[in-house]
């Protein structure tokens, strides 16, 4: 069956999914980076997919003073930018119909997160636009706004009642990362927030889930005999996770200054790859069966010890270099950064996870800013074969098998393998069948959020984080979070900017005889 064949099938299944039901998306931060770059440009590819229903309005909530025409101008321009850009939104267009689709439906009030006054004016514009727009009722609250003020705007929501839910109508918050900044603060942060809401109406945001790679390793697991089988300490060596960037800080530099790399990414991005690699099978595909099984192997990570936390973790600061063909300045000289800063812009690290099916086998995971590719992947490198066949032929060594699930920015999953390279003689050479998902399926635009933010509106939680893995999470992060701190550095191990990360980093592998995959 050739591939254009194929495509028929999943163009009924995508065709199946039902528009999201009626309800007022009500985005707190609605002036901020996160809503123009990443949250509208993924309302804008749901209009397009006709994902979103009639009954359909967008309430943006900001301090700063604003009408709904100057807001909505505002982000036209912004989209119109961002289509020159080489950023997560990818279109060569902005098609007017669709778009004014969405801005017909924007609203915009002004007002402080901290003034109760705020939701009382959230509250009656919403009861308006259930009886005049036919939201029934429905709400969904997007945080986008700075981690510290995540607790006082659900504060304020149920102060306001508006988290009630009742008469089928139904109520949910969308919280993006971080979490919490240590295990003691995502523990409060959980503990605050439960004190207002119930569990089902939380929404913890990992826009990494949205990539439909991401999604498919369930799939490619568990729907197919090839794999599964193979996945586990008899026949995996190790696992490598990747996830560099091609930006610094850019003008985040008095959040990231405390923050870094490790708390930026590794509790939430990548444990999350982490998770779906070894988790084992859920019993089905509902929301909590997956999120148990996420829970359990991050559960499973052998906690450090204080000597671990400094060996098994590498940390590096970019210095200045050239990315892209651009020259770009050190950290160090970014706006907002300290001139002696030991704030790590890369992080890797050497994991054990303590099951049946893992034991023995590490997974190292590394994940930098100004790094030489934007390039996210999960490598899994089988055992070698034995030598001994060909002991006496012209091959020299063996070469290693490898699964490659790649996640950003082209993806897809390849298989390599050594097979004979053609002439009288043996000799082996690498190949690679390789599938990539816009070669195959015809896939829609998408920044990664138009999954996720769809899901919050059907009721489907699956792919967001509950308490127990949050906590999980920071609990396997926090040795190095205390080891570093005591122990701090005055000069931080640097990289240049657009090479693969520092020294240190090469030496974790090497010194279990091993080598991180270049970034391609």
């Amino acid at each position: 069956m050739t591939g254009k064949q194929d495509r028929a099938p999943q163009a009924e299944a995508v065709a199946k999914a039902e528009p999201a039901p009626p309800c007022a998306m009500v985005i707190f931060g609605a002036a901020g980076d996160l809503t123009k770059r990443l949250i509208m440009p993924a309302l804008y590819n749901l209009v397009n997919a006709k994902r979103l229903p009639e009954g359909f309005r967008i309430v943006g909530v900001d301090r700063a003073a604003n009408t709904s025409e100057s807001w909505a101008k505002g982000l036209t321009d912004t989209m119109h930018e961002l289509i020159r850009g080489d950023g997560e939104f990818q279109a060569d267009h902005i098609d007017d119909a669709s778009w004014r689709w969405l801005t017909d439906r924007m609203t915009y009030l002004q007002g402080d997160l901290t003034d109760a006054a705020a939701y009382s004016r959230i509250s009656e514009h919403l009861a308006g636009l259930e009886k005049t727009a036919g939201t029934q009722g429905n709400a969904l609250f997007y945080l986008a706004v700075a981690d510290r003020f995540f607790s006082v705007v659900v504060a304020g929501l149920g102060a306001a009642n508006l988290v009630e839910e009742e008469d089928g109508k139904w109520r949910r918050v969308v919280i993006e990362k971080p979490f919490g900044h240590d295990l003691p603060s995502a523990k409060a942060l959980n503990a605050e927030i439960l004190k207002t809401l119930q569990e089902h109406q939380i929404y913890r945001m990992d826009h990494f889930l949205g990539k439909e790679t991401v999604q498919n390793i369930m799939a490619l697991r568990f729907a197919n005999g090839l794999f599964e089988p193979l996945w586990n300490r008899e026949h995996i060596d190790h696992v490598q996770i990747t996830a560099s960037e091609t930006v610094g800080v850019e003008r985040r530099g008095k959040f990231y200054e405390t923050t870094g790399a490790l708390r930026d990414m590794v509790p939430n991005h990548v444990f999350q790859l982490l998770s779906l690699t070894a988790m084992e099978p859920p019993i089905s595909f509902e929301a909590d069966a997956v999120r148990a099984k996420k829970a359990e192997v991050i559960e499973a990570i052998r906690p450090m010890t204080p000597e671990n936390a400094l060996t098994d973790a590498v940390r590096g600061q970019y210095a200045a270099g050239t990315v892209s063909g651009k020259a770009v300045r050190a950290y160090r000289h970014e706006p907002d950064v300290a001139p002696d800063s030991a704030t790590e812009t890369y992080i890797a690290c050497k994991l054990q996870i303590d099951n049946w099916r893992w034991a023995g086998v590490p997974f190292y995971l590394r994940t930098g800013k100004f790094m030489n590719r934007r390039w996210t992947e999960i490598a899994i490198r089988f055992h070698q074969a034995p030598f001994t066949l060909f002991r006496d032929t012209d091959v020299k060594r063996m070469n290693p098998n490898w699964l490659i699930l790649r996640i950003q920015p082209d993806e897809g999953i390849a298989l390599e393998f050594a097979a004979k390279r053609p002439g009288p003689t043996v000799t082996l050479g690498n190949v690679s069948m390789d599938f990539a998902y816009k070669a195959y399926f015809d896939m829609a635009p998408s920044t990664g959020y138009e999954t996720l933010i769809y899901d919050c509106m059907i009721g489907d939680a699956t792919l967001f984080q509950r308490a127990d893995n949050i906590e999980a999470g920071w609990q396997a992060v926090q040795p190095i979070l205390d080891a570093w701190a005591s122990n701090p550095v005055k000069d931080i191990p640097t990289y240049v900017a657009g090479s693969n990360g520092p020294d240190a980093a090469d030496e974790l592998l090497a010194r279990d005889g091993r080598t991180w995959r270049p970034l391609q």
